[in-house]
């Protein structure tokens, strides 16, 4: 479980930052070459998901769609300097509670 939320934090933090630098490439003026690191960070971040091992693509991705929102939360916070408010932190909770679930063990 340990590789997979490894996989999952390294596919966030590729989707998300190569997000960030194609938005600040277009909507803050920032040079073209950060949008093409953005775009190659969004081509590993789809890179990178294929290496979990669950046997299903959505249930990987839909899991991973909780794994981001949490990571997008700390990403405002950290790097955009917006600090999350208290429903934030519920709606991140019940995302990881919602990953949880998808990712539990099946017969």
């Amino acid at each position: 479980m340990i590789g997979a939320i490894v996989l999952f934090l390294l596919a966030g933090i590729a989707e998300i930052g190569g997000g960030y630098l194609i938005w600040l490439w277009l909507r803050e003026g920032k040079p073209f070459y950060w949008g093409v690191l953005g775009g190659i960070a969004l081509a590993l971040y789809g890179v990178v998901a294929t290496f979990q091992s669950f046997p299903s693509f959505g249930r990987v991705y839909a899991a991973y769609g909780g794994v981001f929102i949490i990571l997008s939360i700390l990403w405002g916070w950290g790097i955009d300097k917006k600090t999350p408010d208290l429903y934030d932190w519920i709606g991140a909770a019940i995302c990881l509670a919602g990953v949880a679930v998808i990712l539990l063990p099946r017969s």
